[in-house]
This record gives structure tokens, C-alpha cells and sequence, in this order.
């Protein structure tokens, strides 16, 4: 078990389970660091061992055998997303969604596209079904993960469009939920090598994060179980 220091956080009684490449981990990363909340990072092999995510103590903690799980004083919640907002709530500076209601839907909509439409399909338990199930070989799969990436980058960048919000980020001048789940899935993207050139808003926002200590920080190279 590894501690994780975000900035000037305080200690905190809070656990990410994480795995260093796991977009839903990074989202949640993300956001604990923008929020400056110090945490106990324990990492969760998907590979070793089987994939520790189904060994039982682990099982125990999250019946679907997902990594984020988030456990504070003893209570855990799962969901990169509901992790998320549960952070904002309790919270709430600095803010992750707007103050209004139409506005918070927008940036909803955008971070849903991202992690309901774009990364499942990508997900590696489904990789692991193309495989051993469907006898997907590797050219096949890779085919696989880089058109439904592909797809749907390109349709949120027409959704950026289409919304119109100015500033340096998804939804204005501050990072919002939608930054959280957009930099992890173009780390993703770009680790399998999709074609970014129709997406340059996207790559715009993702500079834009990057310039922030609390991305950088959440970047999975930099976590401690990256290197084992």
C-alpha cells in the first residue's frame, strides 16, 4: 500500500483502489488532486495474477471486479463518476460542475459521452472477451479499440462545437468534470496510436490541463504503480 500526498492536503482517511493505466482511476486521481484531498493510493493489478481485480478480498469491495473503488471512513463508493461527484459535493471548492442547472447537464453530457459511450467498449474486460471468446486477434482488437475511439472523439469534438462554451477548458475557464474524463481518454487514444487531427479543440483542452499540477500529477506514469 502506497500513500499518495496531493498538494497542502491535509491527512485524510481516504483510500483510491487504482490501477496506474485505468482511465476510470485517472478521472478520480484527477479529481482528488484538483480538490487538493491527501489519500491512500493501493493499486489493484488488471493483469497480474489473474487480474487481482477478481481475487475475492478485492471482490469484497467492489462485487463488479472494477477499479476505482473510494472508501472514506469506511464507507466506499464505486463509479469514477458517482466517486466524483460525491468529492463535489463534500467538496465543493473548488467547483467540478457549474451552478446552474442546464450548465451542469452540459458538462454531464460531456463526461457521460466519455465514460458511458467511449470507454467501455475499450475496457479491457472487453478486449479480454474479443480474445479468448470471439478469437479476436491483436490487429483485429487493436482495429477494434481505435474505430470506437475514433467515432466518438470525433463526435464530442462536434459536441464542443455545437455547445460553444469559451475558455481554455471543456466548459469555460476552470476545470470541470468533463476535463477529469476527457484527459484520461486521450492518453488512452493516443496510446493506441487514433488519429487526433479532427479533434483539435480536444487537444487544445487536453494542453490546457496539462499546464495544471493536479493533471500531471494524476498522469499514470507517475504513479507508484507504474513502475511494478
Amino acid at each position: 500500500m502506497t500513500p499518495h500526498r496531493a498538494p497542502t492536503a491535509p491527512a485524510a482517511a481516504r483510500t483510491l483502489y487504482t490501477y496506474f493505466r485505468s482511465s476510470a482511476a485517472y478521472r478520480v486521481r484527477i479529481a482528488l488532486n484538483l480538490k487538493g484531498l491527501d489519500y491512500r493510493s493501493v493499486p489493484v493489478h488488471l493483469l497480474r495474477d489473474g487480474g487481482q481485480q477478481h481475487q475475492p478480498e478485492y471482490r469484497a469491495i467492489n462485487p463488479f471486479g472494477l477499479v476505482p473503488s473510494y472508501s472514506e471512513n469506511g464507507r466506499i463508493v464505486r463509479q469514477s463518476l458517482a466517486i466524483i461527484e460525491y468529492l463535489d459535493d463534500c467538496h465543493p471548492e473548488p467547483p467540478l460542475l457549474p451552478s446552474t442547472p442546464f450548465a451542469r447537464a452540459e458538462v454531464r453530457q460531456l463526461a457521460l459521452s466519455i465514460a458511458c459511450d467511449i470507454h467501455p467498449l475499450n475496457n479491457p474486460r472487453i478486449l479480454k472477451y474479443l480474445e479468448l471468446g470471439l478469437y479476436a486477434g491483436e490487429a483485429t482488437r487493436l482495429r477494434w479499440m481505435r474505430h470506437w475511439m475514433q467515432i466518438g472523439l470525433e463526435a464530442l469534438e462536434a459536441l464542443l462545437a455545437e455547445i460553444g462554451t469559451s475558455g481554455r477548458f471543456s466548459y469555460g475557464d476552470q476545470p470541470t468534470l468533463a476535463d477529469c474524463c476527457l484527459v484520461p481518454q486521450l492518453f488512452n487514444a493516443r496510446r493506441f496510436a487514433v488519429d487526433l487531427a479532427r479533434c483539435p479543440r480536444l487537444q487544445d483542452i487536453d494542453a490546457a490541463c496539462e499546464e495544471l499540477a493536479a493533471f500531471r500529477e494524476a498522469h499514470p506514469h507517475r504513479q507508484p504503480d507504474a513502475a511494478t
